[in-house]
């Protein structure tokens, strides 16, 4: 089970680290949306931490993406295959700012370049991983953290599993 996890949140991270990655999408939005500059994401990694706890390791390095598997399904769709359902991957974007003006805005800005990565990346991405290219953004609201504001949005995709 833990390769399964391992290999659909490695690969994810891969995307979202690469030359076409979250990067490349928030510039490209920006630029769409007539911005000439945007913060690049600092910290990228497979980690399920609250905020308070990545707050530590993390040491102010927002905006944050943290990827991870909080849900595996074994539903035996195929028969005599060891693992045959889904992952459940989320990814969870955190922005924080020192005043509450433009906060949601940047937060938008990565979780829409997190959504258009996924978007160019449906079919099969490893053996045995299919994503089909559905996914569902849910945004938090401000809390204290970061740099006085902190906020994040989790999106939630199922990826699906034939092993």
């Amino acid at each position: 089970m833990a390769s399964i996890s391992g290999a659909a949140t490695g690969y994810l991270v891969g995307l979202l680290t690469s030359a076409t990655g979250v990067d490349a999408r928030a510039l490209e939005i920006a630029k769409e949306d007539g911005a000439e500059h945007v913060a690049g994401v600092r910290t990228i990694m497979i980690q399920n931490a609250a905020a308070d706890l990545a707050e530590r390791t993390l040491q102010g390095k927002y905006p944050a993406v943290l990827v991870y598997c909080d849900k595996l399904a074994n539903t035996l769709k195929e028969k005599f295959r060891v693992f045959s359902g889904t992952a459940r991957i989320c990814i969870e974007v955190r922005c924080t700012r020192d005043r509450l003006e433009g906060l949601d805005e940047h937060l938008q800005l990565y979780s829409a370049a997190v959504c258009r990565v996924l978007e160019n990346e449906r079919g099969q991405w490893t053996q045995g991983l299919y994503y089909a290219g559905g996914y569902e953004v849910t945004y938090g609201p401000v809390r204290s953290g970061g740099n006085y504001f902190l906020q994040s949005a989790k999106v939630v995709l199922d990826v699906e599993v034939s092993r």
